[in-house]
């Protein structure tokens, strides 16, 4: 049986070179293209007919490739579009009217999980343990609730990545909360929240699955080269800043010495923060675990990054999974997308 023809959506400019010359002179952008170069170049070598086509600010391009193209399955890597990183919910959407399969999660899901106050508050209605947040909108007048103690940490309530943390995120002080919002909010361009900061390990659970769903071993941000007495911090430049990882000791591991019931809950957890936030396909799960043992939700991510060496894939590797089975059942669960008039399970 023949492999199906799949048609790989992204932003242009995470459109990858073609040849190894153009690779080798675009090095330097490889950041921006290297999830869509990892997915076509190993979906290309299993047998997969695979087509690559950029969007930026028009739908109209995915319904002319498709009626041209005729793939049989959309391997949705868009992260934004029109430059707006909450619009790629509208993507899935427009999938969904064009009745074509695609991998990743439902519009649904990314819906809620880009928000990460609603998702907090679904998810704390369902007795799932929370940091104390407030959200601070645009145009609004700043005033902390005196319930919300510092330190605190300050984010965009919708980018993902890390965009806009670094370690001037971390707050103690109005006068610093105030200026920190300021930037959210001028240079971000989002409302922003701002979450008790819990002092602890960075933990991430990555889970495959629509229905039924599987949780990979627990994955860890360490940075070695902290100071004596600096909190772990998953900023933007620990994420991306390849200098800055090197030079600081910044690594994403297996978590090591968990106890085996932690694992456990984490597993437990990973499948239910799922099911009650509607993310199939692939997504990865964030927790901090505070130094008194308890574990927090931080923010739950769908399409996480699925280059062949992100947390993801390192994670379904030390699971048995290789990447390209990786890819495989990451297509077969597109394939296998319920209709969207189909009611959600059943929650806790």
């Amino acid at each position: 049986m023949s492999k199906p023809h799949v048609l790989i959506i992204c932003q242009t400019a995470s459109v990858p070179p073609e040849n190894a010359v153009e690779l080798a002179a675009a090095e330097q952008g490889a950041g921006l293209w290297r999830p869509v170069h990892d997915v076509r170049t190993t979906l290309r070598a299993h047998g997969y007919r695979v087509t690559t086509l950029g969007i930026d600010d028009e739908l109209a391009p995915i319904r002319r490739s498709i009626q041209l193209g005729k793939p049989d399955l959309v391997f949705n890597l868009v992260e934004a579009f029109m430059g707006v990183g909450a619009y790629d919910q509208h993507v899935a959407s427009y999938l969904e009217l064009l009745r074509i399969p695609y991998t990743g999660c439902g519009p649904r899901g990314l819906t809620l999980a880009r928000d990460k106050a609603l998702s907090k508050k679904i998810l704390a209605y369902h007795r799932i343990r929370v940091p104390a947040f407030q959200t601070f909108p645009m145009g609004r007048r700043l005033k902390r609730r005196a319930s919300l103690a510092f330190p605190l940490i300050v984010k965009s309530l919708s980018e993902d990545a890390s965009y806009g943390i670094s370690k001037a995120s971390l707050v103690t002080n109005d006068e610093k909360l105030r200026e920190r919002v300021d930037f959210i909010h001028e240079t971000i361009g989002t409302d922003a929240i701002v979450e008790r900061f819990i002092d602890g390990r960075e933990l991430y659970s990555s889970v495959l699955g629509n229905r039924r769903r599987t949780v990979f071993p627990t994955w860890e941000l360490t940075i070695t080269g902290r100071s004596e007495g600096e909190p772990l911090i998953a900023t933007e430049k620990a994420k991306f800043d390849v200098g800055y990882q090197t030079r600081k000791g910044v690594f994403h591991q297996p978590a090591e010495g968990l106890p085996p019931e932690l694992e456990k809950r984490i597993s437990r957890l990973g499948r239910r923060i799922c099911r009650v936030l509607d993310l199939d396909g692939y997504a990865r799960v964030d927790y901090r675990l505070g130094e008194d043992g308890e574990l927090y939700f931080i923010e739950a991510n769908p399409n996480p990054d699925i280059t062949s060496d992100a947390e993801f894939a390192a994670s379904a590797a030390l699971a048995g999974v290789d990447y390209p089975r990786l890819l495989s059942r990451i297509i077969r669960l597109g394939q296998q997308r319920r209709p969207a008039h189909e009611p959600l399970e059943g929650s806790d």
